[in-house]
């Protein structure tokens, strides 16, 4: 028995951006992948991309290896980049914008 698809939950985005030095490179970009709801990491330098790493749910460890030795040699070239984190989680469910509906009055007694 096939088992029913989850109804589509609404997300958010954003996006937050980290300055970085040569030498803290790949440790901040690799605390950054250890957080559950980050979608995409881009490294900058002077508004130019030099490496793009875009991730999903379950990516670790050896599936980002190339990546991060990619990172290890950027980072001996570079002296200060930007890096930009994308995150994404789902909307709260009161997300629609009304407000809470009123609760009803208690019985005084």
């Amino acid at each position: 028995m096939a088992t029913p698809p989850e109804p589509h939950r609404p997300t958010r985005s954003w996006q937050d951006e980290l300055t970085a030095t040569g030498d803290e490179l790949v440790a901040r970009v690799s605390e950054v992948v250890q957080e559950a709801n980050v979608r995409r990491v881009i490294i900058k330098h002077d508004d130019r991309t030099l490496l793009e790493i875009p991730l999903s749910l379950g990516v670790v460890g050896a599936l980002l290896a190339p990546q991060i030795a990619a990172l290890g040699a950027l980072a001996a070239l570079v002296t200060q980049c930007t890096v930009t984190v994308e995150r994404e989680e789902p909307e709260p469910p009161d997300a629609s914008g009304d407000p809470p509906a009123a609760l009803p009055p208690t019985a005084q007694q």
